[in-house]
């Protein structure tokens, strides 16, 4: 798939903030892992095996998803991979007791994930930068 959807990126990461502040607001990490647990499947598996995505596919159709503005999977990875990082840390550190850590890691995510939802990807920036970084680097040697 090197094409996604862009209504089931906005649905991922919408879940994201949604978990988050879930967690937040019943203080109960329990949330945490489960976001954790799905983000880490489908980063592993691969897009198919995204949870949110299956759902969201029912909901929204297969017309409208085939309709929509896409993202480069390759983007949409990158972008998961820096929550999982992020959401894996929060977990880690909600098992430890370090729950100021925990609760930072996550609002992070969240943050972002908010931002994207609304138009700007801090992700994207952040790819941007690092391809960027990587051309400059490669054209020295």
């Amino acid at each position: 798939m090197k094409e996604l959807p862009l209504p089931l990126i906005k649905v991922n990461q919408a879940a994201m903030v949604l978990f988050v502040l879930l967690s937040l607001v019943f203080r109960q990490p329990l949330f945490i892992y489960a976001i954790f647990l799905i983000q880490l499947i489908a980063l592993a598996a691969g897009a198919r095996a995204n949870l949110l995505f299956l759902v969201a596919k029912w909901f929204l159709g297969a017309d409208r998803l085939q309709r929509s503005d896409t993202q480069a999977a390759e983007l949409a990875r990158f972008n998961q991979s820096i929550a999982v990082i992020l959401l894996g840390v929060s977990s880690a550190a909600y098992l430890l007791g370090w729950h100021i850590v925990a609760i930072a890691a996550s609002v992070m995510v969240a943050a972002a994930a908010t931002a994207a939802v609304l138009g700007y990807c801090i992700g994207c920036t952040i790819y941007y930068q690092y391809k960027k970084w990587k051309l400059l680097r490669s054209r020295a040697s």
